[in-house]
């Protein structure tokens, strides 16, 4: 396996550049109780450099998502009788993402039948590149034999409580002991890109591995992974591969936790202060 060493870059601007050349993004998130999940990643997307960000999400949760930051934009969602995505939201859902250079699907959805249903939908879109996290990861697992439906370019970004139940979902065989097999080991068979997180977060599309070497353990907070997905979403947006997108996303939202501990110590760290020192991160980098 090719060990990656070296950081991709996002090229420079040209000046006379319009929000269309730095992607389109769309962050399908949220549900009652769950609207700073939808905010977190739809903030960090923008922060990210992302040109246009759209926050779908449930009617009865966009005003409190709307509310949390004016920069993107909310697309509303049917929902069920608690709050969450509804199947009846599929043809929007469709419908939006052909407009995007790039989707994410998960934080703060909550796990239902109806929330497989679109996510099933999601992976048979040819060309699709989808980003799946949180919750959007519970709701893959109980969907059978789900790579056999995979259309989409998609990526993985599990903890390790969710690499252990996606393996187990798929595979009879136990999960490897090593985090970083079990990453490639999952990508190869899945044909996906994974990102197995923690310290030392694992990037591998199953050929090709990076190790990430930033990040603290001040950011084992809250929200930091909607933040992550934000990122990586943005990054794919602005014509990175998608694995190169991945490797830069890990590596910029570890360095951005490291400046903000600088700044206010590892203790007090949330989610948002992640968000406030991308700029500085990417200036950094």
């Amino acid at each position: 396996m090719q060990i990656i060493n070296q950081i991709p870059k996002l090229k420079p601007r040209a000046i006379d550049a319009h929000k269309g050349d730095f992607g389109k993004v769309c962050i399908i998130a949220g549900s009652i109780g769950m609207s700073g999940a939808a905010a977190l990643a739809g903030r960090s997307a923008l922060r990210a450099g992302a040109g246009l960000v759209r926050v779908a999400t449930p009617e009865s949760v966009l005003p409190v998502v709307a509310s949390i930051e004016p920069s993107f934009t909310t697309i509303a969602l049917p929902e069920d009788r608690v709050g969450r995505i509804s199947a009846k939201a599929i043809n929007t859902i469709l419908d939006a993402v052909s407009e995007n250079d790039a989707v994410a699907f998960g934080p703060g959805v909550g796990i239902s039948g109806a929330l497989q249903s679109v996510l099933e939908a999601l992976l048979e879109q040819e060309q699709l590149r989808l980003i799946i996290d949180a919750d959007g990861l519970n709701n893959l697992t109980k969907i059978k034999d789900w790579p056999a439906k995979l259309k989409a370019e998609l990526i993985l970004t599990p903890h390790s409580g969710e690499m252990k139940r996606l393996w187990s979902g798929l595979f009879r065989e136990q999960l490897p002991g090593e985090r970083k097999q079990q990453a490639a080991q999952l990508a190869q068979r899945t044909k996906t890109i994974v990102a197995l997180k923690g310290a030392g977060t694992v990037v591998t599309d199953g050929q090709k591995v990076y190790i990430n070497k930033t990040g603290n353990p001040g950011m084992a907070t809250a929200g930091s992974g909607d933040v992550l997905t934000g990122v990586i979403t943005a990054l794919m947006g602005q014509g990175l591969s998608n694995f190169d997108a991945v490797v830069l996303g890990v590596y910029i939202h570890g360095l951005a936790g490291d400046i903000a501990a600088e700044r206010i110590g590892q203790v007090s760290l949330m989610a948002t202060d992640i968000i406030d020192a991308l700029g500085e991160a990417f200036m950094r980098s």
